[in-house]
């Protein structure tokens, strides 16, 4: 097996870069690594770092395509695109594949002719918009039970047992990992708690009433964080006001890396089905 490289939208839609025939075949990728801005301070003989941050990297390579067409297709995939993610699949010598991935938008694209190969292979490179990261998502789904007001459960990094609501998860990443939670309604005043381990170390209690169809959403992604609502319509409201929300919290639950975390999503009455995905980011795979 060999490693494999693709785009997506914003909407799931994908565009492989790994079909010559179909889309695109990209060679000779570079900038999958990662790279450090460090300033240093001279004490006698001794340097001390005063500023260490991680550089903004670029993925570049060659993009093959087979005719004329196959090129229209990738630039308009893209530029019809609100936000590109770069999908990075790796087959492991133990026998696992795992997919990664990482915010990208586009710098360039070069434009010549075709070869006499029969192809028009040209330059790309794509600017990093984040680390790479993985996306764990559990959706869970709860029959009422008689007198049941919370509900508990845990996450494991390998997610081995589907059918327990006490999984534990560590954070493998190399940062804290951020998480997305939707809590279907009817909820009222739905809470989310951060153990680690074993002591309360986040609330977030969001005081309002989720109807039913309605869901509860939340995300401490980098831009993209979010307390809110859905509508039944499909819209989104959001909640992160004092009406709903106490600000001398801190509201943006990540996890931290190498601790046993738990994360007990809560309400007045019963939470009976929700998803969380978690976003362990690494800063090379």
């Amino acid at each position: 097996m060999v490693r494999e490289f693709k785009l997506i939208n914003e909407k799931g839609q994908e565009f492989s870069l790994m079909d010559i025939y179909n889309h695109t075949l990209l060679t000779e990728p570079s900038g999958l690594g990662y790279t450090y801005i460090t300033e240093y301070q001279q004490l006698g003989d001794t340097f001390i770092s005063n500023l260490r941050n991680i550089q903004q990297g670029q993925i570049s390579g060659t993009l093959n395509f087979i005719n004329y067409e196959n090129y229209t297709s990738f630039v308009n995939f893209v530029e019809s695109s609100e936000s590109l993610r770069f999908g990075y699949k790796i087959p492991y010598s133990n026998g696992t594949i795992k997919e990664y991935f990482k915010d990208v938008q586009i710098q360039s694209l070069s434009k010549t002719q075709l070869q006499t190969n029969g192809i028009l292979s040209e330059a790309v490179v794509f600017d990093c918009l984040s680390l790479w990261y993985e996306e764990n998502t559990i959706i869970y789904t709860i029959e009422k039970l008689t007198n049941e007001i919370r509900w508990d459960f845990r996450w494991d990094s390998r997610f081995t047992d589907y059918d327990s609501r006490n999984l534990h998860y560590i954070n493998t990443g190399h940062v804290e990992a951020p998480i997305y939670v939707e809590m279907d309604g009817h909820l009222v005043n739905p809470k989310i708690e951060l153990y680690v381990e074993g002591e309360l170390y986040q609330t977030v209690k969001v005081t309002t009433e989720i109807a039913e169809y309605e869901k509860l959403l939340y995300d401490t992604r980098e831009n993209q964080f979010f307390i809110g609502k859905q509508n039944t319509d499909g819209t989104r409201v959001s909640l992160f006001s004092l009406d709903y929300i106490d600000f001398y919290n801190d509201n943006v639950i990540r996890l931290p890396k190498n601790k046993a975390c738990e994360i007990k999503l809560t309400a007045d009455n019963e939470v009976l089905n929700a998803k969380l995905t978690i976003y362990p980011r690494y800063k090379a795979v």
